[in-house]
């Protein structure tokens, strides 16, 4: 499923998911696009594949600004609309999916001007995770909306999607991050965009969903760590700053506009601090605590 039009390609932005706070990717590239550093290509899973797609669409301010309106306007209900209790507890007992995808259907439809993946102004590839046979999938060619419809299938959450015979679900189960996939697909120098972890929250996350998402985000972290450390030697490869410290769920869409202000004026401070010629800094992806107490001493102290 790889678009033979990213052969050469040498400079990829990389978009990891995470939920609403792929917001924070928004504020990342208001500043970013100031360098006039442009990708021979793009790679995305999950939310990441949507902001990735949509630059690929239109890889300039405008459509960065545009990309901006689109996320303050977007609602929980939007992307997660929760049943009735009692629709819900059937749902549970009968083993489906708690969300329906219509909703993200529908915005992604009245937002993205190519119905094609291949027909982007920049190449573009989604990640997604075969149900039945556990690996990953590049999908660089076909139907926008029913790739980013199963990039985004967070299992339990989602239904799978039927695409071209197979069953997929979320890119995140296999590559939230997808580094592996943008090296395999011929990039020597990699931007990674990422979300961030919620490692500033004082309390536990109310209800399923947001616990199974907020469980991923943990892994998302961890996975996109151990990516860089993996693969620096390789290539080269920027690591976007992650806001941190950070309390906003993934489910939380009430805080976008704080969160695309907070990543824009930090990016533009890395790059200032001459970010782009530095190693790329795992510290705020390893565990960390922002409130000292014995406890958090201890965890450290075994860490």
């Amino acid at each position: 499923m790889a678009s033979k039009k990213i052969k050469n390609a040498k400079t990829a932005f990389v978009f990891a998911g995470g939920g609403s706070l792929g917001a924070v990717q928004v504020g990342m590239l208001k500043a970013f696009i100031e360098t006039g550093i442009t990708p021979d290509f793009l790679v995305g899973s999950s939310v990441g594949a949507l902001n990735a797609t949509f630059f690929a669409s239109d890889p300039t301010r405008n459509g960065v600004l545009r990309l901006e309106q689109i996320w303050l306007g977007i609602k929980r209900q939007n992307i997660f609309p929760m049943p009735p209790l009692r629709t819900f507890f059937g749902l549970i007992q009968s083993r489906k999916h708690i969300c329906s995808p219509k909703p993200l259907n529908k915005l992604i439809r009245q937002n993205f001007t190519h119905q094609c993946l291949e027909d982007t102004e920049l190449p573009c590839s989604v990640i997604a995770t075969s149900l039945f046979h556990g690996h990953e999938v590049i999908i660089s060619e076909g139907h926008v909306v029913d790739a980013l419809l199963a990039t985004t299938a967070i299992p339990g959450i989602f239904p799978p999607v039927n695409y071209r015979d197979l069953y997929l679900i979320d890119g995140s189960v296999t590559n939230n991050t997808p580094i592996s996939a943008a090296i395999t697909q011929g990039a020597k120098r990699i931007f990674v965009f990422p979300t961030g972890i919620c490692c500033a929250r004082k309390t536990p996350p109310k209800g399923l969903v947001e616990m199974l998402l907020q469980t991923m985000s943990i892994a998302i972290t961890h996975r996109l760590a151990l990516d860089i450390e993996k693969f620096e030697k390789a290539v080269e490869i920027h690591l976007l700053p992650p806001l941190c410290p950070l309390d906003v769920s993934m489910f939380n869409f009430t805080r976008t506009k704080e969160l695309i202000s907070r990543a824009e004026e930090k990016t533009a401070d890395w790059i200032k601090t001459d970010g782009l010629e530095k190693k790329a800094n795992l510290d705020t992806l390893r565990p960390h605590y922002h409130k000292q107490n014995n406890i958090n001493r201890l965890l450290l102290a075994d860490s």
